[in-house]
Formats: structure tokens, C-alpha cells, sequence
């Protein structure tokens, strides 16, 4: 597993919470992540961010956990991960050890 630090103005895919929702959100197809851009990154793995919802209209969502390749998704609650594209790239070009 690689890991990707998260920088300001990387994009990543948000997922909005199984059990609530979000609200003002409009979010056609549930199943897929929301594209969203950081705002401020706080460590590793806690971020802010700009979230787009389907009709490409911007929400704040802040202090989101990062969930990187290979580790466990929330089961409640809202998260963002990187794109495979990014997950691959960053594998790719990962030097051995």
C-alpha cells in the first residue's frame, strides 16, 4: 500500500454518510462518490473540503477523515478517498524499498 499525502487543491471522491445523508446535497446516484477539492489539510489523514454534489453546486465539509488504499471505510459518518487513477499513479511511481 501506498500511501498519498494529502496536499491543498488535490481532488479526491467524498462520500456522504450511509445513514444520514447530507443535507442540501443533491446526489442522483447514492452509490457513487461526490468529486470535492482540499481546502486545508490538517495531518495525513483529516481534511477540509469543497464538495460537489451532482448538479456541480459547492458544500464545506470539514475536519472529513482520509481514508487511504487498504484501509476500512467508515461504516457511519462521511470520509473521502483518493481516485484509483491516483491510488495507481502513486503505486507506480512508489520507489522500492
Amino acid at each position: 500500500m501506498t500511501k498519498i499525502l494529502p496536499t491543498v487543491g488535490r481532488v479526491v471522491w467524498f462520500t456522504p454518510s450511509r445513514l444520514t445523508g447530507d443535507y442540501g446535497f443533491t446526489h442522483i446516484d447514492g452509490r457513487k462518490p461526490l468529486a470535492a477539492i482540499v481546502a486545508h489539510v490538517f495531518n495525513d489523514a483529516l481534511v477540509n473540503l469543497a464538495v460537489f454534489d451532482s448538479n456541480g453546486v459547492s458544500h464545506s465539509r470539514t475536519i472529513v477523515k482520509l481514508v487511504q488504499e487498504g484501509e476500512d471505510k467508515p461504516e457511519h459518518g462521511y470520509f473521502c478517498s483518493w481516485m484509483p487513477y491516483q491510488v495507481g499513479q502513486a503505486a507506480k511511481h512508489a520507489k522500492p524499498k
